[in-house]
């Protein structure tokens, strides 16, 4: 059996960041030609924990994602905006715990790969820690978070895969509770070695967009059609 498109996920735990690279180049080489990258070539990481299966849609099925944590980082590009204003994506790493969610994802074209994400919030202390398919130390993301009187968000999100080869637009609506208070204070790449260290950000770190949830809740539509077509607008 085959788990369906869509699947819901709620009240996740998420920190989510948008920055200016290091190396604007090695970030903008890692999208495809056929896509158009925004000037600078920011950088994007979406860092989040579902900490029970019974928070997802595809629950009680054996193909269900479970209790799962991911970390996906891309480059923004250009020319492929929500009506709301928001950035198109292009997703080049996704690290995720879930061998099911793994599956569904890579059928839609997402790279996704195995991997680790802790998020901790002691006090207004936010720890985000990514670790990597072999167990080894990715990234460290550290926040100033204060939740205060959240925030309601909502929209939607564009992020764009292959799928052979064709290029796919999908829609990834969300409603959240945001922190009254976010601010990044540092993002660690601590593997030279790893390919995502081509996304670390540049000295001194600038922070573009960001924002902390304790509970968000989006859905993964797997891939509206192709894009340029009109289910893929």
């Amino acid at each position: 059996m085959t788990l369906h498109a869509p699947q819901l996920i709620t009240a996740a735990r998420m920190l989510y960041a948008v920055w200016l690279p290091a190396d604007p180049a090695a970030a903008a080489a890692l999208v495809p030609d056929e896509l158009t990258v925004r000037e600078g070539s920011p950088v994007f990481i979406n860092q989040y924990v579902v900490d029970d299966a019974a928070q997802t849609s595809s629950a009680g099925d054996p193909e269900g994602f479970g209790a799962y944590s991911l970390t996906y980082l891309g480059v923004e590009l250009a020319d492929l905006d929500t009506e709301a204003g928001t950035p198109g994506r292009w997703w080049t790493h996704y690290l995720d715990s879930s061998p099911e969610m793994i599956t569904y994802a890579k059928r839609r074209g997402v790279p996704a790969t195995s991997g680790r994400t802790q998020l901790d919030l002691s006090g207004d202390r936010l720890v985000a820690m990514t670790w990597g398919e072999d167990g080894q130390d990715l990234i460290r993301t550290t926040a100033h978070v204060e939740i205060g009187t959240p925030f309601t968000g909502n929209g939607q999100l564009r992020y764009i895969t292959r799928v052979g080869s064709d290029l796919v637009s999908g829609r990834y609506p969300f409603v959240m509770q945001g922190a009254e208070t976010f601010a990044v204070e540092s993002v660690e790449f601590l593997d030279e070695t790893h390919p995502v260290h081509a996304l670390r950000p540049a000295d001194p770190l600038t922070i573009t967009f960001g924002f902390y949830s304790p509970a968000i809740s989006f859905c993964y539509p797997g891939g509206e059609g192709p894009l340029g077509s009109e289910a893929g607008s």
